[in-house]
C-alpha cells in the first residue's frame, strides 16, 4: 500500500499539470499501486484543498460508478465519489466548449438540492429522505486527465472520480411526486449534420438499485471524511445508464420520467 507523502504529492502534481496544459497524463495507479485507495482518495483531497486555496467554491458532490454498465465500461466493482464546484455548473442554452472538459464524456442522472445538512455518519434513509429538498434531471459531462481513458479505480478517485461539469434541468420535483426506482431515461444525440439518434437509456435502479441509495452511501461516507453534505449542496447521485462520448456540434437532450428534460449543447470547433 502507498503511503509515502512524496507518492501523493507526485500524483497530485501530474494530474494537476494534465488539467492546466491539456495534456493527459499516464495512469496514475502505478505509483500508487492499483488497490489503494486510501491513497487515491487522499491524492484527491489534496487537489480539493488547493483548489480552495485557489478560491473555487464548493457547492456539491457527485457519485461515480454507480451504474452496472459504467462498471462494466471501466473495469471497476464499486462506486466513488467526487468534489463539484461552482465553475462546474454549465446552465441549460449555453454553448459548452468541448475543449472545457478533457476526453469528455455524458451521462444522464437524477440530481438532488439538499435543504439540509448530514453530518452524522450514523444515518439512515429516513434521514436522507427527509434532507432532500427536491430533484431534477441533469447531465454530468465527465471528463479524464488519464490519456486514452486507461483508467481503473485508483486512477478515476484521484482524478476527482473523473468529474467535469454538469447541467442541471429546471424541472423541480419533490420526491413524493417521483419513482426514484422505477423511472426510465433516454438520451438523444443530434450531431452537428443533425442526424438524431437513441445515445442511452436507462432508469433508477440502474443506479445501485435506488438513486436514494447511492445518496445514502455518499452522506455516510462523506460524513465519516469530513465534508458532509450541506444545505443547498448539489448531489449527481449517478449514472442510470452507459456514457456516450461527445464530438464538437453535439447536442444531448436526457429525459427521465416525472423530471421533463435538460439539454447540453456542444460548440463546433473554430
Amino acid at each position: 500500500m502507498a503511503n509515502d507523502d512524496s507518492e501523493i504529492v507526485e500524483v497530485a502534481r501530474q494530474l494537476a499539470e494534465a488539467q492546466q496544459t491539456g495534456v493527459p497524463c499516464a495512469p496514475v495507479r502505478d505509483i500508487l499501486q492499483a488497490d489503494d485507495l486510501e491513497a487515491a482518495y487522499r491524492v484527491q483531497e489534496r487537489l480539493t484543498e488547493e483548489s480552495l486555496r485557489q478560491g473555487r467554491r464548493l457547492v456539491g458532490r457527485k457519485i461515480g460508478l454507480t451504474s452496472a454498465a459504467v462498471q462494466t465500461q471501466l473495469g471497476v466493482d464499486q462506486p466513488d465519489y467526487g468534489m463539484l464546484f461552482a465553475d462546474m455548473d454549465a446552465p441549460q442554452g449555453l454553448p459548452i466548449p468541448v475543449s472545457c472538459v478533457m476526453q469528455p464524456r455524458i451521462e444522464a442522472e437524477i440530481a438532488f438540492i439538499m435543504k439540509d445538512a448530514l453530518d452524522d455518519a450514523r444515518l439512515t434513509s429516513a434521514d436522507v429522505l427527509s434532507a432532500i429538498d427536491y430533484a431534477v434531471a441533469s447531465l454530468e459531462i465527465v471528463g479524464s486527465r488519464i490519456k486514452d481513458w486507461d483508467i481503473r479505480i485508483v486512477d478515476t478517485v484521484a482524478d476527482n472520480a473523473s468529474s467535469g461539469l454538469f447541467v442541471l434541468g429546471d424541472c423541480p420535483r419533490t420526491l413524493g411526486q417521483l419513482d426514484l426506482r422505477g423511472c426510465r431515461m433516454s438520451m438523444v444525440r443530434q450531431s452537428a449534420d443533425g442526424r438524431r439518434e437513441i445515445a442511452s437509456i436507462g432508469q433508477g435502479s440502474a443506479c445501485l438499485g435506488s438513486p436514494l441509495t447511492s445518496t445514502l452511501w455518499l452522506a455516510k461516507i462523506m460524513a465519516k471524511s469530513g465534508r458532509p453534505l450541506g444545505k443547498g449542496d448539489v448531489v449527481l447521485s449517478g449514472a442510470l445508464g452507459p456514457m456516450v462520448a461527445v464530438a464538437p456540434g453535439d447536442r444531448f437532450e436526457a429525459t427521465i420520467e416525472g423530471l421533463g428534460s435538460v439539454i447540453a449543447d456542444f460548440a463546433e470547433e473554430i
